[in-house]
């Protein structure tokens, strides 16, 4: 129950969060040649069809059928769920670093401050960067990795037979 506890989870999550929601923003607009991951090069994607023109269909989710603003956010509402959860984590990260901190600066016989003040310090920037770079070095890896490495059954790498240059489906 302490704030270390609880600052090294959210800053963890936090991390986490950043992750997935950037690899979501990337898989918009970055292809590559030769990965399981990305889209077909050359070829329109079944991701990127306009779902105003599915409103009518009896199967499609409520908000395609209402339109609109819903559509809108729900057409976005993957990013915007990793966006929420990001930020709920790094506020969460920040009040909770800013307690331990503060123990540390009370038996230093110094004021404590306030999660603001806190994300303002050193620690709390090395404590998340620390977490995030780990993060992006094993999904650039993922990445390379699958365009060369496959394993048989998983959903996340071609057919083994598949040649390293065939990208997507």
């Amino acid at each position: 129950m302490s704030g270390d506890f609880y600052e090294a989870v959210f800053e963890n999550w936090e991390s986490e969060f950043l992750q997935m929601g950037s690899y979501i923003v990337l898989t918009i607009f970055l292809f590559q040649k030769g990965s399981s991951e990305s889209k077909p090069l050359g070829k329109k994607a079944p991701q990127d069809e306009d779902p105003r023109r599915h409103a009518s269909d009896p199967h499609a989710p409520w908000a395609v059928k209402r339109g609109g603003w819903v559509l809108s956010l729900y057409e976005n509402s993957m990013l915007i769920l990793f966006a929420v959860l990001f930020l709920a984590a790094f506020a969460v990260h920040a009040a909770s670093g800013a307690a331990a901190y503060s123990e540390e600066l009370d038996l230093h016989g110094q004021e404590p401050i306030g999660a603001l003040a806190y994300v303002g310090t050193s620690q709390f920037w090395f404590e998340s960067f620390q977490n995030w770079q780990s993060e992006f070095m094993v999904v650039a890896l993922l990445i390379g990795a699958a365009v060369y490495l496959r394993q048989r059954g998983s959903s996340e790498s071609k057919p083994v037979h598949a040649p390293h240059s065939e990208t997507g489906d």
